[in-house]
């Protein structure tokens, strides 16, 4: 008896698994959209020599703080992909550290896509998942969102 006849159906057999087809535009570019906080990149990715450019500019010029360009870094070192790839990114919004996040977010989706065999690897990282924290609002009669004015009792 053979594998597929026992598979449930509906369930991919074990010698064909499942993989998601790769999605490229007309140029053989890889997109994606990366969000953290109030900042949002959009992402382009392509084969090449490892060059990240965002906003025009290259990434340590951009990107100066050396663990900002760490976290921009992060999905090629987990997918062991360092330098085999070029990077194209507008980032808008936000702070430095949110554009990152945001940059970072861009990168794994648009790699997973040029390469969905990577998406298992990357999504074990918790690189696909967008980090939901947002700056708390702050409330009236307090002086931020939760720190209070200082008492006085006379």
């Amino acid at each position: 008896m053979s594998l597929e006849t026992l598979a449930a159906p509906g369930m991919p057999s074990a010698e064909s698994p499942a993989t998601r087809p790769q999605v490229l535009d007309a140029l053989g570019r890889a997109y994606a959209t990366g969000r953290r906080k109030d900042a949002v990149a959009r992402v382009w990715l392509k084969p090449g020599s490892g060059r990240i450019t965002v906003n025009g500019r290259d990434q340590t010029e951009y990107f100066a703080r050396p663990t900002l360009r760490l976290i921009i870094n992060q999905p090629f070192q987990v997918a062991d992909r360092e330098g085999q790839y070029d990077v194209v990114a507008t980032v808008s919004g936000g702070g430095l550290s949110g554009q990152a996040g945001a940059l970072k977010h861009g990168i794994a989706q648009a790699l997973t896509r040029y390469e969905p065999a990577l998406r298992p690897v990357v999504k074990a990282a918790g690189l696909l998942t967008r980090d939901s924290r947002v700056v708390e609002r702050k409330k009236y009669g307090r002086r931020k969102a939760r720190r209070s004015f200082q008492f006085s009792k006379r």
